[in-house]
């Protein structure tokens, strides 16, 4: 019988309150199973741009990372981010080390290639580009790894990498050895039929589902990567994908009440 492996990712806006962000670090911290967190950005990347000059460019809804963004976004996602998380989770006595893709090789990318839109050092990974054999001897080492949205391309190369991909990725890449239930994290109940009323909680959404809602137009901009990485996730043997609020760590871990269920 597998071992249960929770791999959990959470986003800007829990990294953004200081006091909500510990309040979810405290759940994190006492899950007794084996785990993973996986974490994005938040507004600091941009802020620090504006203070550093450097213009930040969007093309439909993806940042174009250039040099000198690169440089503000590795400092704040594997440095100030990631230190700040994995300090806070130890004072919590909780064995955490953090991590980049670069860091013992544990994430190759590659570059991401697009026939309109340079995209500058933004980096695409799939299910191959973890090291599993690493990551599980960590684990064996009751270690929690805690990664940043930063990967390498083993050519000297750092990248911005989608937490969620990463997420998805490592559950992916770990799901033969372990029982894996992978959570999104983020700041709404679960996925909403009508992103005004909060109780509109979708309680399961399968590929089919997914297909339909996001033809109807009914899915915010926002949470379609978080579904496209959840269903990829599923389709690659992850046992369970959930999506749910912040706040109910610890509720959907004792009793898996609340949040939307990503299914086939």
């Amino acid at each position: 019988m597998k071992e249960k492996l929770y791999i959990i990712k959470i986003g800007g806006n829990l990294i953004d309150d200081e006091e909500l962000l510990n309040e979810f670090l405290e759940q994190f911290s006492e899950i007794k199973e084996k785990k993973i967190l996986v974490h994005g950005g938040g507004k600091l990347a941009t802020t620090l741009a504006d203070k550093l000059g450097v213009e930040q460019k969007i093309i439909n809804g993806r940042r174009i990372t250039d040099k000198d963004t690169l440089d503000i976004v590795a400092m704040v996602y594997a440095g100030s981010i990631n230190k700040n998380i994995v300090a806070k989770l130890q004072q919590k006595k909780c064995r955490a080390i953090g991590f980049s893709g670069a860091d013992a090789n544990l994430i190759k990318a590659k570059k991401r290639e697009h026939a309109e839109i340079d995209f500058g050092f933004v980096g695409d990974i799939e299910k191959k580009s973890v090291n599993r054999k690493l990551i599980s001897k960590l684990i064996k080492l009751k270690l929690v790894p805690v990664f940043s949205a930063i990967t390498h391309d083993k050519k000297g190369n750092l990248f911005n990498t989608n937490a969620d991909t990463i997420a998805s990725v490592i559950a992916q890449a770990l799901s033969s050895k372990y029982d894996v239930e992978l959570l999104y994290c983020f700041d709404k109940e679960g996925v909403l039929e009508n992103i005004e009323d909060p109780g509109s909680v979708i309680k399961s959404v399968s590929a089919e589902e997914f297909s339909v809602l996001k033809e109807a137009g009914k899915l915010h901009k926002g949470i379609l990567p978080k579904l496209e990485n959840a269903l990829g996730a599923v389709k690659n043997n992850v046992n369970k994908v959930f999506l749910i609020k912040e706040n109910r760590l610890k509720n959907h871990i004792e009793s898996h009440h609340g949040g939307t269920e990503i299914c086939l």
